[in-house]
C-alpha cells in the first residue's frame, strides 16, 4: 500500500496479540491455546504464539487501514506471526538503539518514532503500555488525527477494542 492515504495501524504484539500477566484467579483455566493449519516457520521458537487467535488476521485485514508492525519482534513478526495470522508481510517500524534514546520524561520509548514514521498521516496505535503522557505529547506534536489505544495485556485485544478501532478508522479514512 505504498502511497496509501488510509490511516496507519501500528500494532504491538506482546500484550495486544499475545496476552500475558493474568493471575490464576483471573483465568483459572489459563490462557486459551489456538491452532492453525497454516505453515508457520519458526512457530516452535516462541511457545506463546499459540495464545494468538488466528481469527484476528482476517479481522485486522478487514480494517480500513495500512497495518504496520510496531513491536520489538522486528522481522520475527513477519516471519512467524504474519503466517500464523494469515497476513501478508507487513511494513515494520525499526527502532533506534536504546542507548540513543533521549530522556523521555515518562514518554513511551516508541512514541517519538511512531510520530516520525506516520509523517503526518492519521494513525491508530494498539499497545499495552500507552499512557496519558503519550496521548498528551502526541496531541501537541502530531498534525494529524491519532488514536492511542491501550489494550489490557492480561486479556489481549478484545471485541470491544476491535469495535473502538474500527469506529475510529472509519471516521478517519479519506
Amino acid at each position: 500500500m505504498i502511497g496509501s492515504t488510509l490511516p496507519l495501524l501500528f500494532l504491538d504484539v506482546d500484550g495486544p496479540l499475545i496476552p500475558f500477566g493474568a493471575t490464576r484467579q483471573q483465568l483459572p483455566d489459563g490462557y486459551p491455546i489456538y491452532r492453525t493449519r497454516r505453515h508457520v516457520p519458526g512457530a516452535g521458537a516462541n511457545p506463546l504464539i499459540t495464545r494468538v487467535n488466528p481469527a484476528y488476521g482476517p479481522r485486522l485485514m478487514a480494517l480500513p487501514c495500512q497495518l504496520v508492525w510496531a513491536t520489538t519482534w522486528m522481522s520475527d513478526a513477519n516471519e512467524c506471526l504474519a503466517p500464523w495470522l494469515g497476513l501478508p508481510e507487513l511494513p515494520l517500524v525499526t527502532w533506534p538503539d536504546p542507548s540513543d534514546a533521549d530522556d523521555l520524561d515518562g514518554l513511551h520509548w516508541k512514541t517519538r518514532d511512531l510520530l516520525r514514521w506516520a509523517a503526518g498521516r492519521p494513525f491508530a496505535w494498539l499497545d499495552d503500555e500507552i499512557t496519558d503522557t503519550d496521548r498528551t505529547w502526541m496531541e501537541a506534536h502530531h498534525p494529524g488525527q491519532a488514536l492511542l489505544h491501550r489494550v489490557d495485556a492480561r486479556h489481549g485485544i478484545t471485541d470491544e477494542d476491535f469495535a473502538t478501532l474500527e469506529h475510529w478508522l472509519r471516521l478517519h479514512q479519506d
